[in-house]
């Protein structure tokens, strides 16, 4: 995960704007705390945001901080401390690897690599075709099948498919019946 650069970064999402359906989503949210606390709602309006937008732009995050009337440093503090949150842009399949102890051990340095082959992209870049980003993670809790990746579609609220026991074979048969 890249920093974000409040100049350059000012060039993507132009006036951002959440659809009718989410607006009223996220004034639900805030409902849920005390009137001065909706800061409280911060994350979950992160988690629509990246959801509605595709990754946090700076103009993202001073929307949302506009939203819940604080200031936009308050946002970019959660959304960089947070690394669920893409601070750039990423592909339609957000691909993390794990690659702490027992993964590295089983492979997960072979899979980043045919990864990074196969798909034509390196680690924390979008693919030319826009369709794959390759993230390195922390444990997923699934030690037992190392080496594993979770998938994210950038799409999708909150919807990750995990794959254990990864190989080639394994990596080229999801790649055609999951990815393409």
């Amino acid at each position: 995960m890249g920093a974000f650069h409040a100049n350059k970064d000012r060039q993507y999402h132009q006036n951002p704007q959440f659809s009718d359906e989410r607006m009223k989503e996220i004034k639900e949210i805030i409902s849920r705390y005390p009137e001065g606390k909706q800061k409280s709602a911060i994350l979950p309006i992160l988690h629509i945001a990246q959801t509605e937008f595709g990754w946090m732009s700076v103009n993202v995050m001073d929307y949302v901080a506009q939203i819940l009337d604080i200031k936009p440093i308050e946002v970019y503090e959660v959304a960089s401390f947070y690394t669920m949150f893409h601070l750039e842009p990423v592909g339609k399949y957000v691909l993390e690897v794990c690659r702490t102890g027992p993964c590295m051990i089983c492979g997960a340095d072979e899979v980043f690599e045919y990864l990074k082959k196969k798909l034509g992209v390196e680690l924390n870049e979008v693919s030319a075709d826009g369709r794959f980003t390759i993230k390195a993670v922390e444990c997923l809790a699934a030690c037992g099948g190392a080496p594993c990746l979770q998938v994210k579609l950038k799409s999708e609220d909150g919807i990750y498919k995990y794959y254990e026991n990864l190989t080639p074979e394994k990596i080229d048969e999801l790649i055609q019946k999951e990815w393409i």
